[in-house]
Formats: C-alpha cells, structure tokens, sequence
C-alpha cells in the first residue's frame, strides 16, 4: 500500500501536460456581431408583439413598461447566445461566403 503525502490542498490540479482549450471553442468576431445582431432583431421583434396588444392590464405603467423592455432584452440575448432562430448562424455563413465567392452582377 502507497501512503500519498498530503499537499494541503483538496482542489484538484489538471495534469501537468494538460493541453488549454482549443482556440476554436471561443466565439470569433463575426460569430459575436452575428448573435448580437440577431439579439438585436429578436428584441425587436418581441418589442412588436408586446405593443399589439389588445388591452391594458390592471399593474400597467411605466414602470412595468421598463421592466419588460429589460426583460426583452434579456430573453432576447438569451435567445441569441443560444441560436434559438439561427439567424446568427445565416447571418454569418452569408458574410464568410461574400467574402470566398465572387459575385456576378
């Protein structure tokens, strides 16, 4: 039976030649402005559906109006970051191929 010495330390410490992440896990520039502009599209569009409503509620104001637009926004990022319409994932696919492919006009 082998006694390990105690270090002092209970946090586990990655192996010595542990590799860091690999750098293509880490969002690039373009992968960045695409979900941010799709954040920015999703608010907007949740901004819409929330001002086509039919009737005011009983705690409607300012204050509730604000808290749903920092909610929006929130739900919005979210949504993005996630990819939940892909429009990121288009928009960035369209930008890399607009600038592999030539174009005809």
């Amino acid at each position: 039976m082998n006694i390990i010495p105690n270090t002092g330390s209970t946090i586990a410490k990655p192996p010595a030649n542990a590799e860091n992440p690999p750098a293509d896990r880490s969002k690039t520039a373009l992968e960045t402005m695409a979900a941010d502009f799709e954040a920015i599209f999703v608010r907007q569009m949740l901004s819409t559906m929330r001002t086509s409503s039919l009737g005011e509620g009983l705690f409607d104001g300012q204050g509730l109006e604000e808290f749903r637009d920092m909610q929006d926004s929130m739900l919005a990022k979210d949504m993005a970051d996630k990819g939940v319409f892909g429009v990121a994932e288009l928009l960035s696919r369209h930008v890399q191929n607009n600038g592999t492919e030539e174009h005809n006009v």
